[in-house]
């Protein structure tokens, strides 16, 4: 458990950030950073050539080809890391070396072990860890929580999730070869789960609480070493909701459409998130799409905040993160709360891992005519 945060702010000057990592997500919370007040980016680092470059254009300034000498070099307050999850852990530990306070991409950590050692390292050095758990920013989900909380539907017994994407294979035709470590699961510690099934343990919880899992199984639409497909039966024990999450990387993606369905069975009706989407939400998105596109043709950077639907629940989360730590409070998406998704998924691996092992050595039943 971590450790109140040490107050370290005496003034009301801005917040100095690092980015590490400006590759897609990062950039995203490149550009947040950007447009918020009281928050200066003085520098981004990444391995990649073509990334610094985008950085540059986007107004940093500075960059550094690493990360760990972002760190070492920059008088920072926070830093956001945006790397893959397998450098998370070095790289909280290099910000804690500098009393550096970091904002890390979801996963947290590639295990629960992992985890651990990356909280401990923070809570020694007294920095604070906020998590980008997004999906309980998103409009439609505290739309939802608000209605589930005033009793809309009266109790719930049943709740369902599903969050698709086309991971990181992207849609065909495929112009450049994806980056290899969401592929690896040494690099990335496993597949759709971590990917997108840690945002819906994060949001389930945010609504009932403590999750316990009870079944799970894993699948392979594709040839690759990690799973595209996961299916996780769960139960929350303090409202009594059965609940049923799946996640997937199989689906190509129609944005401006939702990819995430939560559905509340509940004793008096039927709660959705579709239902509390903003009323401007499409033709939001449609201008957003056309004005990027038009960039292509002006060389303009794209807007990353369109469809701002999605975007801007990554702005609104690194800015309660930036506002918490200023005011020396805990982040309210923190390393805990990190942990906590990483546990439910290594148990979803267990479970489906038992049920494996179990389905190869049944045999076959005998059919007659």
């Amino acid at each position: 458990m971590q450790l109140p945060i040490l107050d370290r702010w005496t003034d009301s000057s801005g917040l100095s950030l690092g980015v590490l990592g400006v590759g897609n997500i990062g950039m995203v919370h490149l550009k947040s950073a950007l447009a918020m007040p009281n928050v200066e980016v003085v520098a981004a680092a990444d391995a990649v050539p073509e990334n610094r470059n985008r950085a540059d254009r986007a107004g940093v300034s500075r960059t550094y080809d690493d990360y760990a000498a972002l760190l070492e070099s920059e008088d920072l307050d926070a830093a956001v890391v945006a790397l893959p999850p397998f450098l998370h852990a070095e790289a909280v530990e290099r910000a804690a070396e500098e009393c550096i306070d970091v904002f890390v991409e979801k996963p947290l950590a590639r295990s629960t072990e992992e985890a651990d050692d990356l909280l401990e390292t923070a809570r020694e050095a007294g920095i604070a860890v906020g998590v980008d758990h997004t999906l309980r920013y998103q409009p439609d989900m505290t739309g939802l929580k608000e209605a589930y909380d005033e009793g809309s539907v009266g109790h719930v017994p049943y709740a369902s999730i599903t969050r698709l994407n086309d991971g990181p294979l992207g849609r065909p035709p495929v112009e450049n070869a994806p980056p290899s470590w969401p592929l690896d699961p040494d690099a990335a510690g496993g597949g759709s789960l971590l990917e997108l099934g840690v945002h819906c343990f994060d949001v389930l919880e945010w609504l009932f609480g403590d999750l316990e899992v009870l079944d799970a199984s894993m699948g392979r639409t594709l040839e690759i070493d990690v799973e595209d497909a996961a299916t996780v039966l769960l139960e929350a024990r303090e409202t009594g909701t059965t609940i049923t999450l799946h996640c997937g990387s199989y689906q190509w993606e129609q944005l401006p459409e939702v990819n995430t369905r939560l559905r509340l069975e509940g004793v008096t009706g039927t709660l959705s998130n579709r239902d509390h989407l903003p009323d401007n939400f499409y033709a939001g998105a449609a201008k957003s799409a056309l004005s990027n596109v038009a960039s292509r043709f002006t060389n303009d950077e794209p807007d990353v905040f369109g469809p701002t639907f999605y975007l801007q629940a990554h702005y609104d989360a690194l800015a309660d993160f930036c506002e918490a730590i200023r005011a020396g409070n805990r982040p309210p998406v923190d390393g805990t709360d990190g942990r906590r998704t990483l546990a439910l998924a290594e148990t979803a691996y267990e479970r489906a891992a038992v049920d494996a092992d179990g389905a190869d050595e049944l045999e076959a039943p005998e059919v007659t005519l």
